[in-house]
């Protein structure tokens, strides 16, 4: 039995339908530019048409699908750097998202677990660069704003006889903690409240069930390691001045 989403006008009305309700609901709410949704929504329309004529070809050659993981880790790094603040934060997302996504990768291949087929890699790395980069990005936007409103704590710190990094840290660390929290939940309330991509993409696959729960709970705990490292490693860069703001 074939269980997948087909293509067709009922589908593009239901898409449209529902970019334009989140788009009316953020406008009416005064919780930004309604603008902003349908951009999104119409972004993810182009790039994942223009990605499912390309991935057929990545999918055939492992050295293409290494260059696509890369350009997804290349994009990871500089959408974590402009949500921070600044391009010029670019080598240390970079740096924070690597930490997370490398050991778990290496890992998950190197055992085994994963095949090192195309079809395999791309959707796992894609999965856990995604967390990482999400991890990153609000670890950091919530440091620094902690950095920021509690300066005079910091300052206090600093009087008492702290380096600039341990006082740093002793002010950002708990809140830029709290990035992990979705990853937490998600994993927490699984099979529960949702049933995530993984399972599902699995499941319409053709996969049975247990396959398919293997597989998500494969990567939600490699998100959860993942995010983990990329959170701590992004703190530190934080407390050392190496994420700003700055222009």
């Amino acid at each position: 039995m074939n269980a997948a989403i087909t293509f067709g006008p009922a589908l593009v009305a239901v898409l449209v339908l529902l970019a334009v309700a989140g788009a009316a609901v953020v406008r009416a709410g005064g919780l930004g530019e309604g603008r902003a949704v349908l951009i999104a929504a119409a972004r993810a329309v182009v790039q994942l048409a223009a990605v499912s004529f390309v991935i057929t070809a990545v999918l055939r050659s492992a050295p293409l699908t290494g260059l696509f993981v890369l350009l997804m880790f290349t994009i990871a790094a500089v959408t974590s750097a402009r949500r921070v603040g600044t391009r010029k934060n670019l080598p240390w997302t970079a740096l924070a998202i690597a930490a997370g996504v490398a050991p778990v990768l290496a890992l998950v291949l190197g055992a085994g677990v994963v095949p090192p087929k195309p079809i395999a890699v791309v959707p796992i790395a894609g999965i856990v660069i995604g967390g990482a980069m999400t991890a990153t990005s609000q670890a950091a936007r919530r440091a620094l704003d902690e950095l920021e409103a509690r300066h005079g704590e910091y300052e206090a710190a600093l009087a008492l006889g702290f380096l600039p990094r341990p006082a740093a840290l002793e002010i950002c660390r708990p809140s830029a903690g709290h990035a992990l929290i979705p990853a937490l939940d998600q994993t927490r309330t699984v099979g529960l409240v949702t049933l995530p991509g993984a399972y599902v993409g699995v499941l319409l696959g053709g996969a049975g069930p247990i396959q398919a729960g293997m597989t998500q709970v494969l990567v939600l705990i490699g998100l959860l390691a993942a995010e983990a490292v990329s959170i701590l490693v992004t703190v530190q860069l934080v407390a050392a001045g190496k994420l700003s703001r700055g222009a």
